[in-house]
């Protein structure tokens, strides 16, 4: 759409808004509340809309793409029930700490607290989740809203905004308005406290950085990695965070994950100095906050994050530095060196030794199916070097997290929500935004079937995606779980699972059909290969994911019924 500057429509300068502040995409379920909204957006062929098949999967496609932008990924529902399945994308983007805009169609506003039909209040059903959640009250606030969604996006930790939107307010005249949200320079550390911080890390004999998603930014990788081996510390990055810092790097330590072994942990524990760049230190970074000692950790620590909310929430900070990571490290990195001598470069190795020890790759015996290690295994060795590993959750992500070996541009997309269904719609919306990178998903047998559907985008519109689906007939975690603390006894995590390959032909879609280990490497290797979207279902093994020695229970819930399990 030109700019004039003649009246226009509230739902055209909400749309002008969007597109003068670098938005180019939007994820939707078309709904009759929000129709105004779906009119304009005919007269913005610059923005790629993105049809999808369930308000989930818009959401999630809305999320991964505000990680990838550092924009607001935008999802559009209509009132209700569609808000209801948006949710768990708005939950993640929270998680995540990415920007995102959910756009909620509403009940006119005559009928507004009535309790009309699927009319809820979104303040209170967002608010504990979401930054801002704004009903739009007249036609003329429409492009303000946007132009405020959009800043409170993306200040101090990122997150998700829910933009309501009555009928009658989206079809109004109003005037034009070329408004465009600049970006807050950048919070740069006080020289007294980098002084401090100097004179701390050259006392260190065993310092550490905690690296979190705030260096998943325009130059964060390259300034984190030149304030590691500027001073030669070691670096651990926070949940899910593992493309931010080279996993091949000799000051590559780990990660703190959900499974981050207790050796690595305990050697963590013992440096004498953290530098928390970037990272909330939350509950899983911080191993249920154990690590670093709650709430005054024994080591010095250092905690700098551009949100003055985060530093000192959990952990008293020695030196507490509200400003931007990237711009510290920047900083920090231009210092005189001060990793001189031999204790800090044994220690870094220490480290090291004991991540390679973690991370070697096993080769478990099974008699019930494939490992999926041995599937990431493979895919480790044939990845190219922009390949986008895109996860769902479940047991069969674990081996991608402890082993495959993250070299940027490769990119781990995962959400830190843990919600199954994230997997094939956050592969959808990265192949869009990189349409030249090879984008993998991972997901299990369970995600698949929750918004699997959602791969009919990459039919559609020849996105060259390789699917790869572990079915072991289980909800594999929860299994895991049971047989830790309820041995013998499961309930509830059998799944009676559909020909995957068959789903995926109907979807137009190259398949194959994985039963055995020797299949595996020539399997992936035409997956990696292929120019469209190709499928790869995987017989996996659910006694390589449970403790030694445990009963599967595979198959009982469906004997019991009288079907057959499928081979």
């Amino acid at each position: 759409m030109t700019h004039s500057s003649e009246p226009i429509t509230s739902a055209h300068a909400l749309l002008g808004i969007l597109v003068r502040n670098g938005i180019d995409r939007v994820f939707l379920v078309p709904g009759e509340s929000y129709l105004g909204v779906l009119d304009a957006l005919h007269d913005f062929p610059g923005i790629d809309v993105l049809t999808c098949r369930h308000e989930g999967g818009a959401s999630f496609m809305a999320c991964a793409d505000g990680r990838l932008t550092g924009r607001p990924g935008v999802a559009m529902v209509s009132r209700g029930p569609g808000a209801a399945n948006a949710s768990i994308g708005v939950h993640a983007a929270q998680q995540d700490g990415v920007p995102m805009i959910l756009l909620i169609g509403q009940v006119p506003r005559k009928d507004l607290r009535k309790e009309a039909f699927q009319e809820i209040d979104y303040q209170r059903m967002f608010g504990s989740i979401a930054k801002w959640v704004h009903e739009v009250a007249e036609p003329e606030d429409l492009a303000w809203a946007a132009l405020k969604a959009l800043r409170v996006a993306t200040a101090g930790t990122p997150g998700p905004v829910v933009l309501v939107v009555p009928e009658d307010v989206q079809q109004a005249v109003v005037p034009p308005r070329d408004w465009v949200a600049e970006p807050a320079s950048p919070t740069q550390p006080a020289p007294a406290t980098l002084a401090r911080v100097q004179a701390l890390l050259a006392a260190a004999r065993r310092p550490l950085i905690i690296a979190g998603g705030a260096f998943n930014a325009p130059g964060g990788r390259d300034a984190l990695r030149a304030l590691a081996e500027r001073h030669g510390i070691p670096v651990a990055v926070s949940f899910r965070q593992h493309d931010i810092f080279p996993n091949t790097h000799a000051l590559y330590a780990g990660d703190l994950d959900l499974a981050t072994q207790a050796a690595q942990v305990a050697a963590f524990d013992s440096s004498d100095l953290i530098l928390a760049l970037g990272t909330r230190l939350g509950d899983i970074t911080t191993q249920g906050y154990t690590f670093p000692g709650y709430p005054r950790p024994a080591q010095t620590l250092v905690h700098c994050h551009a949100d003055a909310h985060i530093v000192n929430q959990h952990f008293t900070a020695d030196v507490g530095m509200i400003a931007d990571p990237v711009a510290t490290a920047q900083a920090l990195a231009a210092l005189p060196a001060t990793g001189g001598g031999t204790a800090r470069g044994d220690w870094a190795a220490s480290l090291r030794a004991i991540r390679e020890r973690a991370c070697a790759w096993p080769s478990p015996p099974a008699e019930d199916g494939v490992p999926f290690v041995s599937v990431v295994r493979s895919l480790a060795e044939q990845a190219p070097a922009d390949a986008m590993i895109c996860l769902d959750a479940g047991t069969f992500a674990a081996p991608v997290y402890r082993h495959f070996p993250f070299v940027y541009p490769q990119r781990l997309m995962a959400s830190q929500s843990g919600a199954m269904g994230y997997g094939t719609p956050a592969a959808i919306a990265s192949q869009l935004r990189h349409p030249a990178s090879k984008v993998v998903c991972l997901v299990g047998d369970g995600g698949f079937l929750m918004t699997g559907n959602e791969m009919m985008a990459a039919a559609e519109r020849g996105l060259p995606i390789l699917f790869i689906v572990s079915n072991n007939n289980c909800y594999g975690s929860i299994r895991l779980h049971q047989a830790r603390t309820y041995p013998g006894r499961y309930v509830g995590t059998n799944l009676a699972s559909p020909d995957f390959t068959m789903m995926a032909r109907a979807f137009g879609m190259q398949t194959e059909h994985v039963t055995r280990p020797e299949q595996v490497a020539a399997a992936v290797a035409r997956g990696l290969a292929s120019r469209v979207p190709y499928f790869l279902e995987v017989k996996t093994s659910l006694a390589a994911i449970l403790p030694a020695g445990a009963d599967t229970g595979a198959g009982i819930d469906l004997l019991r019924r009288g079907e057959p399990a499928r081979a």
